[in-house]
């Protein structure tokens, strides 16, 4: 794999990456919940289940479960359920707007229940699985591309969405005496709520 095709891949995938979707709200809320390490937990969850899609269609995996009417229906309305409940928790922590103060860098929420949260985002929207077969095998030449780069070119999402999720973490950490305010966490969690339920409607009527 040539350095100009691998750059012409990163420019789509940077694209992707910075185009706002359910990861990103639920990193956000997340962040704004369980402070730094709430949000970096969410993270990890997120960049794990990328990992595990982007490494399933860089062996073909990918491919069975989208060709499968039944296995692809049941993971996506998994992940419309996952996102309405999600959404509708986020309306009604806005609801009750009772915000305790979130100490510096320190969760509320046990890491492991962040972990699962960023995680089971990520791994029930088919979307990002679609966005792997759609994308990835335009620089798949048979024959010549190996496992190896093919691996690379699909663990390439994952780094990419990973590093841009710290920095988004890490920016709402840096000004949380702004974000902590309880307007403006009840206006955030109104903006993650309804944002979470549209896309679990979407998906719904994909």
């Amino acid at each position: 794999m040539s350095w100009t095709s691998y750059g012409a891949y990163l420019s789509i995938v940077v694209g992707l990456v910075l185009m706002p979707g359910p990861d990103t709200f639920v990193m956000l809320r997340a962040s704004l919940v369980g402070g730094r390490a709430g949000g970096l937990s969410t993270l990890a969850g997120v960049f794990t289940g990328n990992a595990l899609q982007g490494g399933a269609a860089a062996f073909g995996l990918g491919v069975l479960v989208a060709s499968s009417h039944t296995a692809f229906t049941v993971i996506r309305w998994a992940g419309v359920v996952y996102l309405c409940v999600l959404g509708v928790q986020a309306l009604r922590a806005a609801r009750r707007g009772d915000y305790p103060v979130v100490p510096d860098g320190g969760p509320r929420l046990p890491a492991r229940r962040s972990f699962l949260v960023g995680f089971g985002s990520n791994i029930t929207n088919p979307k990002v699985l679609v966005m792997y077969l759609s994308v990835l095998p335009q620089f798949l030449v048979p024959g010549v591309t190996t496992t190896a780069d093919a691996l690379l070119l699909a663990l390439s999402v994952a780094v990419l969405g990973g590093v841009y999720g710290v920095g988004l973490v890490l920016a709402v950490h840096r000004a949380r005496a702004f974000f902590t305010r309880r307007r403006v966490r009840r206006a955030g969690d109104v903006v993650a709520g309804v944002a979470l339920i549209g896309f679990g409607g979407a998906l719904a009527a994909a």
